[in-house]
């Protein structure tokens, strides 16, 4: 090995990148400081610098945006509105982080769910739907689209008494991973990785517990479902497991209303898969496109929430349809 000064490269390089990262960790904690003691109006406004900053600099995602928004709504917005709508869409993006940083302490503290402007009446009876249908089934699949607040489903979903497992990509920083993760298993979250995560899933379902997913990203490896009228390669994971344990899934959003740090839930009724079906396929393909109707109806109530600018509708050269 070729050596830099009496040390293998390899060495310095580890050491390069332990620092790097560790200072990426600082200044994220850094930021999280700042975000607890900062009056939410600033951190909006931050925000909102932030999401027309993408909207001007990142034109591949601008042009994705707009084009979804655009083939969504048939002409029912002039180009003026939708242009606003994706900026709008831009700095929804950075107000989901924001929140978090700003809800950080409260989300892992212990105690109830009692500040009425984020945890409204209304919230409240959602959420106990949501409790009773995971009790009453033994647990469940919850699926969420990424609309509103997305993040902050999986702490609360905990503080009502449902044990959540959710699924996350691990970070290529150790220092992130370790401050942005460990505190979802303070207040009971199972936390899992996602590489091979359907076994472990398979796991929890038969144990009773919960499962928390975001199935309305694009996947090379899918089935074909219509989704806001067009084309979509979208995963069956959560019809499969579904199907195989006889749970229920259940659509849920959390998304901003008009009160400051104030949010407005949906919870579906419970997608059952059949006990009667003929065709397999043809039953995931029913729970799946099913899921998307329910997203599809609270996207459109939200569409200045919704993440327009991932490549929801992507055209693959090459499809690996999952049931074939």
């Amino acid at each position: 090995m070729r050596r830099l000064g009496g040390c293998p490269v390899s060495r310095k390089r580890k050491r390069k990148l332990r620092s790097v990262q560790y200072l990426q960790y600082l200044g994220a904690r850094a930021v999280l400081e700042m975000a607890r003691v900062l009056p939410l109006s600033v951190l909006y406004a931050a925000a909102g610098v932030l999401g027309t900053a993408l909207y001007w600099f990142a034109s591949r995602r601008r042009g994705i945006a707009l084009n979804n928004i655009r083939e969504a709504f048939h002409g029912e917005i002039d180009e003026a509105s939708l242009r606003a709508l994706v900026r709008r869409s831009f700095a929804a993006f950075f107000f989901t982080a924001v929140e978090v940083a700003k809800l950080r302490l409260f989300l892992t503290d212990r105690t109830d769910l009692g500040d009425p402007r984020i945890y409204p009446e209304s919230l409240r009876i959602l959420f106990t739907k949501a409790q009773r249908i995971h009790e009453e089934s033994h647990g469940c699949i919850f699926v969420t689209p990424h609309l509103g607040n997305w993040e902050l489903l999986p702490h609360v979903s905990a503080k009502v008494g449902i044990p959540l497992a959710v699924v996350v990509r691990p970070l290529d920083n150790p220092y992130l991973e370790r401050l942005l993760y460990s505190k979802r298993a303070v207040n009971g979250q199972i936390v899992i990785p996602k590489r091979n995560a359907f076994f472990t899933l398979q796991k929890l379902l038969q144990q009773g517990k919960s499962i928390g997913m975001l199935p309305d990203q694009s996947t090379k490896k899918g089935i074909l479902i219509d989704f806001m009228g067009r084309g979509a390669m979208t995963t069956p994971v959560p019809a499969v497991l579904a199907l195989s344990y006889q749970r229920p899934v259940v659509v849920v959003a959390c998304c901003r209303n008009d009160q400051s740090l104030g949010f407005e839930g949906f919870v579906s009724d419970p997608i059952w898969p059949s006990q009667h079906y003929t065709s397999e396929k043809a039953e995931i393909i029913r729970i799946t496109t099913a899921i998307h109707k329910e997203m599809e109806t609270v996207i459109r109530r939200f569409p200045e929430q919704y993440l327009w600018m991932h490549n929801r509708w992507k055209v693959y050269r090459t499809k690996k349809q999952f049931l074939d």
